[in-house]
């Protein structure tokens, strides 16, 4: 693949309630070259302000990277809900009925999804385990996962499903949350891929910073960089300059950076958009994390 893209925006995402949200952190990188830098938003950003930017703002031929998962387990039962009458298609009806039922909570909120006396079942949360939370004997403790999660556990990163909501590893707020933001996104930006890559223009792909950090050559364990030190040192194992700073650093703003200068590292390779795993049904029903092979 030629060079295809001028710029690349990472987004270390959040599904915390509020309006603002201190684990929002957006990074941009240039295909001509620097270090990515920051987009700060003085108190912080809503997922109102990024949806608007993303929808409004975005600098032409940009490759999106977005922390969250765009897409529920499918393959594994045949549906997102088993036994639930409802029967979506694909991706973007899933986001249309998350973004409908939770209408009526601020800042892409989601939190009237998990609580539905439909879909309840289907998560883990604080207080229960749902009846749906598992698919079948062969769980692994972490829940359901897609064909691209499991892509990700033979890399070596320790996925959890879209379907949990408890811990650090909560990662169902925040898709829940992303997949309204996604909804709101039809017909601005293609999502890859849900939808195919198109030939010019900027596109929305999932990622999954640990994937990042792997590539820079940190362990799971260790992939996330509390100093400018750390996160020099990944960006130079990508061909990166640094940052020029030093000391601490908040993990959601290294992730961003890392992730930025990773997207501008890979996103050229023909292999990344052609992953073994991804039949045109998991394109259409589940998407894919870029970069799990």
């Amino acid at each position: 693949m030629s060079r295809r893209f001028a710029h690349f925006l990472a987004i270390d995402w959040s599904g915390a309630k509020g309006a603002r949200h201190k684990g929002i952190a957006l990074a941009l990188a240039d295909a001509a070259g620097g270090p990515p830098v920051l987009v700060e938003r003085g108190r912080g950003w809503s997922r109102g302000e990024v949806l608007a930017l993303l929808r409004d703002d975005l600098p032409p031929d940009t490759l999106v990277g977005l922390d969250l998962g765009i897409a529920l387990p499918h393959a594994d039962c045949g549906a997102y809900f088993p036994a639930n009458e409802v029967l979506l298609p694909d991706a973007p009806a899933l986001w249309e009925l998350v973004d409908d039922i939770c209408r009526e909570d601020p800042d892409l909120g989601a939190q009237a999804f998990v609580d539905h006396p439909h879909y309840r079942a289907y998560f883990r949360n604080g207080t229960e385990t749902g009846a749906h939370f598992r698919c079948d004997d062969a769980d692994h403790g972490r829940g359901r996962f897609r064909v691209t999660e499991h892509a990700q556990a033979a890399m070596g990163c320790k996925p959890y499903s879209n379907f949990n909501l408890v811990g650090a590893a909560q990662v169902g707020k925040s898709s829940l949350t992303g997949m309204r933001m996604l909804h709101r996104l039809r017909g601005h930006l293609p999502v890859w891929p849900v939808d195919p890559l198109p030939a010019e223009g900027s596109v929305v792909v999932e990622i999954y910073t640990s994937l990042a950090a792997l590539e820079a050559g940190r362990t799971v364990s260790k992939a996330k960089m509390r100093s400018f030190g750390a996160l020099n040192e990944a960006l130079g194992a990508l061909g990166s300059p640094p940052v020029e700073a030093s000391g601490p650093i908040d993990d959601h703003a290294s992730d961003a950076l890392l992730a930025a200068a990773w997207l501008r590292a890979v996103a050229n390779g023909e292999r990344r958009w052609h992953p073994p795993g991804l039949s045109p049904e998991i394109a259409r029903t589940e998407g894919w994390t870029f970069g799990a092979l």
